[in-house]
């Protein structure tokens, strides 16, 4: 990878997305929580794929989401992940470098396929995933590449990274280079169903310096802090000392430090379609905007658009121009 002149680096779970659409029943028949990502094994992947309807194949995972939508906003941006060389691993590197991320992290040549998730979309556009990580597992900290993370202004990292032994000591390894070079951290909480797994982990590097911006859905903050009080949560956020960034679908989001609340309203949506790649889109805006050194309020509305954008259709990586999209909206220089 080179290292020079980075906005952004992602590190994160290399997957690609199967999407289908499906009704509330299936969900029930096959024993599947609404809205929730659950962890399968390969068996489960092959029965669920057997099962489900027609479908979509495309790259997906929720930091190299977030990476696409950085780079088509016109940050410079690269992206660590692990896939097998197998037709899918190449499906997915050959999508990050044609929209201009790098993405050259080794191959595996053994092992694990290239992980996969299986979304089924609900008429209501809700997603419900269930994820085999496959390679992703064998992401370790022989993969970092530490001129890299040396150079990025910005390195972000998914919580779902937090799952497989080897990803979480990259993970803090990352960290650390990047402090030591005096680069930012952001963090996105990915699932709610992930804090649970991880709260006191999360909440140990939200307070021990390790994380400087955070992103969460309101779902995942609440379960951050285990409470169900919205208004609860977010106090508890205000008092960490880090920036907060909380989603709240419709509602828009909050701008959240210890000088205080900024409300940011949602950019509007004729149509939601299917709200996978919402909180990555939102992240990929919101980081954007940092790099282009925009206020935290248009940072935000930038991640409203690239959201918006995303939810009206189908798939998690965008399919209009958000740079024109954001120009429009007189942010990006316009």
């Amino acid at each position: 990878m080179t290292a020079n002149g980075l906005d952004i680096l992602a590190l994160g779970n290399a997957i690609v997305d199967v999407l289908a659409q499906t009704d509330e029943r299936f969900l029930v028949d096959h024993g599947l929580a609404k809205g929730s990502m659950q962890l399968i094994d390969e068996a489960r992947a092959e029965a669920l794929y057997a099962a489900m309807g027609p479908a979509t194949i495309v790259s997906g995972g929720s930091a190299a989401n977030t990476a696409v939508g950085a780079a088509s906003l016109g940050a410079r941006v690269g992206f660590v992940g692990k896939v097998r060389d197998d037709e899918l691993g190449r499906l997915f590197t050959h999508d990050l470098n044609a929209v201009g991320v790098r993405f050259d992290t080794a191959a595996a040549t053994e092992g694990p396929a290239t992980a996969r998730s299986f979304i089924l979309v609900t008429p209501d556009g809700e997603r419900t995933m269930n994820t085999y990580l496959g390679a992703c597992q064998t992401l370790g900290p022989a993969d970092l590449d530490e001129a890299a993370l040396r150079a990025a202004r910005i390195v972000y990292l998914e919580g779902y990274l937090w799952d497989p032994a080897d990803a979480k000591e990259a993970f803090r390894k990352a960290v650390g280079i990047a402090h030591a070079a005096g680069n930012k951290v952001a963090l996105t909480l990915s699932d709610s169903f992930c804090v649970d797994r991880y709260r006191e982990e999360f909440r140990g590097l939200v307070r021990d310096g390790s994380v400087d911006i955070l992103f969460a859905n309101i779902h995942e903050l609440k379960s951050l802090y285990e409470t169900a009080d919205e208004q609860d949560a977010i106090a508890a956020l205000t008092g960490e000392g880090v920036l907060g960034v909380v989603t709240r679908s419709a509602d828009g989001a909050l701008v959240v430090s210890r000088e205080g609340i900024e409300a940011v309203p949602a950019s509007p949506v004729e149509k939601v379609v299917d709200t996978t790649g919402a909180g990555d889109l939102f992240a990929a805006g919101f980081l954007a905007g940092i790099s282009q050194g925009l206020s935290s309020r248009d940072c935000a509305r930038l991640g409203g658009i690239a959201a918006a954008e995303v939810i009206s259709h189908i798939g998690a990586r965008p399919q209009a121009d958000l740079k024109q999209l954001a120009g429009g909206e007189g942010l990006l220089g316009q």
